[in-house]
C-alpha cells in the first residue's frame, strides 16, 4: 500500500480575514499533495505533484507553502502519520555559550550533519540575574557563581532544535561536560573540539522533555512576552538575511562561516518567520515592476530565513560586494568566492539578501528608536525596515512613514527633497542589485 501521511493545516485567508482549515495529503512516493476542506467538506486541491515540499519539511508546528499558500500545520492528521512521523519527534534547547559563539558556524554544521532541524535561533547577552534564574537547579553546587558570570560575560545562541530524539542527539554532539573527559572520550565531538574545561563547554543541552519545555519557554515564550533581548547594536553595521531555501539546504552554517572566515563580525542574528502579506509589503517597491516579484515573495515567506547584523569597516559596501551578483549564474563567472556564487542557485533563490546602498547600513539600523516605541505591537515578528533589529516592530510603511516624518520634522525646509531621497534609500534597502552588477 503506498505511503501517505496527513496533516490538519490552517491558512490564513487575508481577503477574508478568516482562519480557514485543510486536511493536507502527502504522497512521498512521487512528491504529491492533495487538499482537502474541512469546512465545506470537499476536496480543494486535487493530488498534484509538487517539488516543493519534502518530508522533512512536514511536522507539527512548521509553516509550508503549497502554491503560494502558506500553511501552519497543526496536527497530525490521522494515528498512522502520528505513529511514522511524531513518535520520535522531540524539540530541545541548545544553547551555545560565549567561548564558542564565534564558530556557531562550526556549531550548525554539526547540528544539520545529524538531520536536526533548527526551528528557531537567537543571540542574546543574558544579565546575571537571567543566567542565574536560568541555572538555578544548581544554585547550591559549587561552580554556580563561575558559571552564571561566565554565562552573563558575552553572547550566547539560543536555538531550538526539532528532529528523531533530538535531546539525545544534541548531548551526544556536545559530548561529555568536562572538555578534558570529551577529548579522551569523545574526540569528534563538539566540547572536545572547541571546549576549554568543564564551565568553558561549548554549549547546554536540556537533560528532559520537562527541561527542554521549561528552557524553550525561558528563551523562546509561546505566550505574551519576547524573552531576553537580542545583541543588535544598530550601528555601523549592515544587514543580512539567509533566505529560506538555504536554511532548509543546511546551508546557514557554511554561509555563516563564509561570513567569519571573510572578516566580518555577526554582532546579531535572529530567525524570523515571514507571512506573505509581510513579504509582500517588505517587496513592495517591486511589484509591477521586476518580473521575479511574486517568486521573491513566495521564497520570503516560503519557511524560516536568519537576519543577521553585520559589522565591519565600511560594511554596506565591502559586504554588498561580498555577497555578489545578485543572479549566482553572473556571479560564478564575475566573482566566483562570492556568496551568490557559492551558495546560490538562480536570482530567487540566490542565497541571502543584504543591504544595497551604503546609506541603507545606517537607514536599516538607524529606525532602532521606532522598534522600542512599537516593541510589543505583534506577537509574531514582522520583518521592517530596521530589519535587523530583529524585534517584533511595526510593519514597514508604517515604519518607514515615521522615519520620514521625523527628517521633515529635523529638516523642515528640505522635506520634498529629503522624502525623495530617503524613499529612493529605502526601495534599495529592499533590492537584491538587480540589474546592477551586469554592468561591470
Amino acid at each position: 500500500m503506498e505511503d501517505r501521511f496527513a496533516f490538519l493545516a490552517e491558512w490564513h485567508d487575508t481577503n477574508a480575514s478568516l482562519l480557514r482549515r485543510y486536511q493536507l495529503f502527502y504522497y512521498p512516493k512521487d512528491c504529491s499533495v492533495e487538499m482537502f476542506d474541512l469546512k465545506n467538506q470537499r476536496t480543494f486541491l486535487r493530488r498534484t505533484r509538487y517539488d516543493g515540499l519534502h518530508q522533512e519539511d512536514l511536522f507539527v508546528g512548521s509553516r509550508v507553502n503549497v502554491f503560494s499558500r502558506q500553511l501552519n500545520l497543526v496536527g497530525y492528521g490521522d494515528q498512522y502519520t502520528a505513529n511514522k512521523l511524531g513518535s520520535k519527534k522531540e524539540r530541545t534547547l541548545a544553547l551555545v555559550k560565549p567561548d564558542v559563539v564565534t564558530k556557531i558556524g562550526d556549531v550548525l554544521e554539526l547540528i544539520y550533519s545529524s538531520n536536526l532541524i533548527v526551528t528557531k535561533a537567537k543571540m542574546t547577552k543574558l544579565t546575571w540575574s537571567q543566567a542565574a534564574d536560568f541555572y538555578a537547579e544548581h544554585q547550591s553546587k559549587p561552580f554556580f557563581n563561575n558559571l552564571v558570570q561566565f554565562m552573563s560575560s558575552g553572547p550566547v545562541v539560543a536555538m531550538e532544535l526539532m528532529g528523531d530524539e533530538a535531546m539525545s542527539t544534541w548531548r551526544r554532539l556536545l559530548g561529555p561536560t568536562d572538555s578534558a573527559v570529551a577529548q579522551r572520550e569523545a574526540p569528534q565531538s563538539a566540547r572536545a573540539r572547541f571546549g576549554t574545561d568543564g564551565v568553558k563547554n561549548v554549549g547546554h543541552g536540556s537533560d528532559s522533555l520537562a527541561a527542554a519545555a521549561r528552557e524553550l519557554e525561558f528563551f523562546f515564550p509561546s505566550t505574551i512576552g519576547h524573552g531576553p533581548l537580542n545583541t543588535a547594536v544598530c550601528t555601523d553595521c549592515t544587514c543580512c538575511i539567509i533566505k529560506p531555501h538555504a536554511i532548509s539546504e543546511g546551508l546557514s552554517g557554511k554561509i555563516l562561516n563564509s561570513i567569519s572566515a571573510a572578516g566580518y563580525e555577526i554582532s546579531a542574528l535572529q530567525m524570523f518567520n515571514m507571512d506573505r502579506v509581510n513579504a509582500e509589503e517588505f517587496y513592495e517597491v517591486y511589484k509591477g515592476i521586476v518580473t521575479d516579484y511574486s517568486s521573491m515573495v513566495t521564497e520570503l515567506c516560503s519557511g524560516p530565513c536568519m537576519v543577521l547584523e553585520i559589522q565591519s569597516t565600511n560594511t554596506p559596501q565591502t559586504f554588498r560586494d561580498f555577497c555578489g551578483p545578485a543572479d549566482p549564474e553572473i556571479a560564478r563567472h564575475l566573482r566566483p568566492t562570492t556568496l551568490r556564487a557559492r551558495y546560490g542557485k538562480d536570482r530567487v533563490k540566490n542565497a541571502v539578501h543584504c543591504t544595497d546602498l551604503p546609506e541603507d547600513g545606517v537607514l536599516e539600523v538607524g529606525g532602532v528608536s521606532l522598534t522600542h516605541v512599537c516593541y510589543s505591537a505583534h506577537p509574531l515578528p514582522l520583518v521592517c525596515a530596521c530589519v535587523c533589529v530583529c524585534v517584533p516592530p511595526l510593519s514597514l510603511s508604517s515604519c518607514i512613514s515615521r522615519y520620514l516624518a521625523s527628517r521633515q520634522e529635523q529638516n523642515p525646509l528640505n522635506s520634498c527633497e529629503a522624502e525623495s531621497h530617503d524613499s529612493a534609500l529605502w526601495a534599495g534597502a529592499t533590492s537584491d542589485h538587480t540589474g546592477v552588477e551586469e554592468q561591470e
